[in-house]
């Protein structure tokens, strides 16, 4: 029997990369997002692979949606094996001192409620699944604490570094592993604006990485599609950097 895996922000880059790759693998996609015009293009691709794939629109900061989406998933897919959350963002730049409550709220929901409505909603079913396992994703601004303004989007990244190993801790005795990734300066829409509006400071970014080049969505996908598999069934409570060496300079 195929193995089901919940991707959400599945129709952005690192996203739809993750649902091609674990499709390739034979995994089954419950694949999550707001964007429907993109998320067309990616079932599309996973419908040409031949992949058992549906696509669920919903947003993951609303906790009323989560659970009516997660158990609607296990009802048409049978089983819910593997979590991914990949949903999150920047949500803007601010500084502290002009920061609106509601802005600090928006980021936080983005990056870190909805990684905890998620989780919360899928342990039911995880604990019925043979080698469960929930990764989430931090990101090199958890350890740098993200550059000008984006102070609140590194805070929250920072909190699911703490909050992948609390949910280790907590959801061993179930056999569920819980792992997550931190990528550095991937090549994917997240970095558009910059790129079209200051190419050059875009460009800049890769003297700060040590293999002085951006990551590839694939390459933090196929990073994920391995700590899901059996060969790192003695991984948990880990954070996983893929950044070509960034956290060294």
């Amino acid at each position: 029997m195929k193995k089901v895996v919940i991707i959400t922000g599945g129709t952005g880059g690192i996203g739809s990369a993750t649902a091609l790759e674990l499709a390739k693998q034979g995994y089954s996609i419950a694949l999550n997002g707001i964007d429907d015009e993109a998320a067309v293009q990616v079932m599309n691709d996973l419908k040409n692979m031949g992949a058992d794939a549906k696509y669920y629109h919903f947003d993951v900061t609303d906790e009323a949606a989560v659970n009516e989406n997660v158990n609607q998933i296990a009802k048409d897919f049978g089983q819910i094996d593997a979590l991914i959350n990949c949903a999150g963002g920047l949500g803007g730049r601010s500084r502290f001192e002009v920061m609106t409550t509601e802005f600090y709220r928006k980021v936080m929901a983005l990056n870190l409620d909805s990684a905890f409505f998620m989780s919360r909603a899928c342990i039911p079913y995880l604990k019925k699944s043979e080698n469960p396992s929930i990764i989430n994703f931090s990101s090199n601004a958890g350890w740098n604490a993200g550059g000008p303004g984006a102070g609140m989007y590194g805070t929250s990244k920072g909190a699911i570094i703490t909050f992948t190993r609390a949910l280790a801790k907590d959801l061993a005795e179930y056999h569920i592993r819980c792992n997550a990734v931190a990528p550095g300066t991937i090549d994917t829409p997240f970095h558009d604006a910059t790129k079209k509006n200051n190419p050059a400071l875009f460009e800049s970014w890769k003297n700060n990485i040590l293999l002085k080049r951006f990551g590839k969505p694939s390459e933090v996908a196929t990073v994920i599609a391995f700590l899901l598999s059996e060969n790192a069934s003695f991984i948990t409570g880990e954070i996983v950097q893929i950044n070509g060496g960034q956290d060294l300079l």
